[in-house]
């Protein structure tokens, strides 16, 4: 029977006998990134310990690429391939010229006699052998090492593709990062963005300065408690978290990343996110007071800039960039510039006397003037410097590579300006932020980017033009550790979300199928089952989407897994299988706690349900005017999400209205008089997201809409500086009243206390329901 050829590659091949022999069956295997090409041939190549590795082309280019093969193989099995020439049960390894595919793509021909990997250098050898790899056995084993007969052309669709990997707030053993290297190779991540240096650890070794690692790597230990709340180091007590890497660490692991085709990016933060080095040496800062490592995430008092004003700080960087240029051989050196906050430099003589002797117009241009200057010395070393989206401010450096982390605005307008541009927006691909949940998820610093949203990602913007575009280097996932800590935590939250990352960035996006993707999935759950990876199984997790039709409420159900069921019920019980099982929208009608969950061949796929709240009352899906527009980027779910009936929870991005340094003032139209005696506004407190409860919420009545008349007025007896997440409801009981309109005011905190990272600017409200009842 002919194989069925459907666009390029072989769905599936059937060969059947009919002399009692077995009917072999040959499916697809699950290459992660989906290949530009893949056809399935039917047959398969079987490595044994007779084979042997020809190489076709330069030895002294392709014999590493050999060697990390021989390696592989002999790691899963007891084989030693030797390297020589064989007519038959042979990989080779070959050189070619090949446009098509560029400097990392290949061409993969595997058949009984032996496999062919050809490509144009030795980063498409490598990546010819990934594919490979991802057919065979993830650990030791006595299994046949068999490996489908297929034909793959292959090549990336971006050059840039990246994973971050922050080591300051958390350190990360070098084994780690190897690890780390090492999965990002497999999926055929390119580039490793190590964030060497932050304000709570200064983690590369420095040797003309020693106390940057003597004093800046190491703090007091506070991992029992929450980032957020952890607080400043007192003199004397011992500085026992840390570490750093030596030199000849650093050596050792660009040269493993190397083998495997990863460049390693190194970020030193300046001017800001420097706390660690300041510990270190006070006189670099503009107060030049002494201070002590930084624990988490209460600043205090700590100074965490550079003087921007002080020659000694300009030379100080050149040391340190000289020694770092040493070690890392990448075109591309990242130094930070994100989230200055510039009151210091406002107080300081040496930078007000910088801006005036330099024609400076402010410090913002102050921050220019040091990018532009330090971007000065890079080049003149032969080095591209790359910032975050902040260096646009006060005027970019002139050759600057932006990566665009704030939305993809800074992208947008960097490539505009003819700027190289790297995106990596915080939704979808922060990767430190929650991929399910967030009940029964591992701490995360909030937020919600699940597989499928980064696997839906689409690097290039539509506000893009095609001119523009060709200034698109690629994207990358970040991965911040104020909240992960262990190796399990870092491994569980970049897994498998980097998988869905490495085919956005590689496969062509035409080729992007959800439900095939989700199918080759299982099999790398498999293999990290195997290696012991802690892994999310987020994709089963249940998505409730309230949803207002015509004034009325309901529930839908949501999973990105493409195979089983949901069961889910309304009273707050635990969902089983014998529940309501879910066809369609839920009518929600009066209060109720829904819980869901995912089934998938008749077993519960995790331990604690999705859960929504819904309050039903006389306000629900009734219209809300507003004297000061909602925040965009928190608009919840539309216009009227104060009278949706839905409860925020702890996440910010769930259903919350918030409003940016103003008032709450909301006016809401009941559609006919009624009888109401109580009135609540729900608010959240979030202490390190300048998200503060409001000073005092005040409920009026009107019946025309113009004359409005006070009921209650609420205050709250909680700390500004309560720093755990909490929600808080303002409640007013009173004498019954008749009325069609109801406004609510909530005072907005005008400036943030003392020792906030925000200190003197206003805060934010967030508020999710006004419920009133009779």
């Amino acid at each position: 029977m002919k194989p069925v050829l459907k666009t390029t590659f072989f769905l599936s091949l059937f060969c059947f006998s009919f002399n009692g022999y077995a009917q072999l069956e040959l499916q697809k295997p699950s290459i992660i990134p989906q290949p530009v090409s893949l056809r399935l041939g039917n047959d398969h190549f079987l490595i044994n310990n007779e084979t042997v590795l020809e190489l076709a082309g330069n030895q002294k280019e392709l014999k590493p690429a050999a060697d990390f093969f021989i390696s592989y193989i002999k790691g899963i099995s007891d084989y030693t391939l030797a390297i020589k020439k064989a007519k038959t049960n042979v990989i080779t390894l070959k050189k070619v010229n090949n446009p098509l595919l560029g400097e990392e793509g290949y061409t993969l021909l595997v058949n009984s006699n032996g496999i062919q990997i050809a490509a144009n250098g030795r980063a498409g050898i490598v990546y010819g052998m990934q594919s490979i790899f991802q057919t065979l056995p993830q650990i030791q084993t006595n299994a046949a090492l068999q490996i489908p007969g297929m034909e793959i052309t292959d090549y990336p669709r971006f050059k840039w593709r990246g994973m971050h990997l922050d080591v300051s707030r958390h350190f990360f053993s070098p084994d780690m990062v190897k690890e780390y290297i090492d999965l990002m190779a497999s999926y055929k991540i390119n580039t490793f963005h190590w964030h060497l240096v932050d304000d709570q650890g200064w983690r590369i070794e420095i040797k003309k300065y020693p106390k940057l690692t003597d004093v800046g790597a190491w703090r007091v230990d506070q991992n029992k408690r929450v980032w957020s709340s952890r607080p400043l180091a007192k003199p004397g007590e011992p500085a026992t978290y840390g570490g750093y890497y030596t030199q000849k660490q650093i050596k050792d692991i660009i040269e493993y990343a190397a083998i495997r085709n990863v460049t390693i990016v190194p970020e030193i933060e300046m001017p800001g996110h420097v706390a660690s080095a300041i510990a270190a040496y006070p006189q670099l800062s503009c107060s030049q007071h002494p201070q002590l490592p930084l624990t988490g995430g209460d600043y205090g008092p700590v100074a965490a800039n550079y003087c921007a004003g002080n020659e000694e700080v300009y030379a100080f960087l050149e040391d340190v960039l000289t020694e770092v240029l040493a070690l890392f051989p990448s075109k591309y050196i990242h130094i930070g510039g994100d989230e200055v906050n510039k009151t210091a430099w406002k107080n300081c003589p040496k930078c007000q006397s910088r801006i005036k002797t330099s024609g400076l117009k402010d410090e913002h241009e102050l921050q220019s003037y040091f990018i532009t200057r330090m971007e000065k010395f890079l080049i003149g070393k032969q080095r591209r410097m790359i910032g975050w989206d902040e260096i646009l401010e006060g005027g970019l450096a002139p050759e600057a590579t932006v990566m665009s982390w704030r939305g993809e605005a800074g992208g947008i307008e960097a490539a505009k300006m003819k700027h190289q541009v790297i995106m990596t927006p915080s939704n979808p691909v922060y990767f430190d932020q929650y991929q399910a949940g967030p009940e029964g998820e591992p701490m995360a610093i909030g937020g919600f980017n699940s597989l499928k949203e980064v696997y839906d990602y689409e690097p290039v913007p539509e506000e893009m033009t095609a001119k523009d575009a060709k200034y698109l280097l690629g994207a990358q996932a970040n991965v911040w550790t104020e909240y992960i800590v262990t190796k399990s935590h870092l491994e569980y939250m970049v897994l498998p979300r980097m998988l869905a990352l490495g085919e956005v960035l590689w496969s062509p996006a035409v080729r992007k199928n959800w439900v095939d993707f989700s199918d080759r999935l299982k099999y790398h759950f498999n293999g990290f089952d195997q290696k012991g990876y802690h892994y999310s199984p987020g994709n089963y997790t249940v998505a409730i989407k309230p949803l207002i039709s015509q004034g009325k409420l309901s529930a839908e159900l949501l999973v990105e897994a493409t195979k089983g069921d949901i069961f889910y019920t309304l009273n707050g019980d635990q969902p089983s299988t014998a529940s309501l099982k879910y066809t369609g929208p839920i009518s929600i009608d009066s209060t109720a706690t829904l819980k869901a969950m995912y089934a998938l061949d008749g077993a519960l796929m995790g331990l604690v349900p999705a859960k929504q709240s819904f309050v039903f009352d006389l306000a629900t899906a009734k219209k809300v005017n507003y004297v000061h527009p909602q925040a965009k980027i928190y608009s919840a779910d539309g216009p009227n999400s104060l009278t949706d009936g839905i409860r925020g929870t702890t996440s910010l991005q769930k259903y919350w209205h918030g409003f940016d340094g103003k008032d709450l003032i909301a006016t809401i139209d009941l559609g006919q008089q009624a009888t109401i005696g109580t009135a609540a506004l729900g608010c959240l407190q979030n202490y390190d997201e300048w998200v503060i409860l409001p000073q005092w919420v005040k409920f009026e009545a009107s019946t025309d809409g113009v004359n409005f008349k006070e009921l209650k007025t609420v205050n709250h007896t909680i700390p500004i500086d309560q720093k755990y997440t909490l929600l808080h409801d303002f409640k007013a009981v009173f004498k019954p009243v008749t009325t069609r309109y109801v406004r609510v005011t909530a005072k907005v905190l005008d400036a943030l206390p003392k020792g906030h990272s925000g200190a003197g600017l206003p805060a934010w409200i967030f508020a999710d329901e006004i419920i009133l009842t009779k």
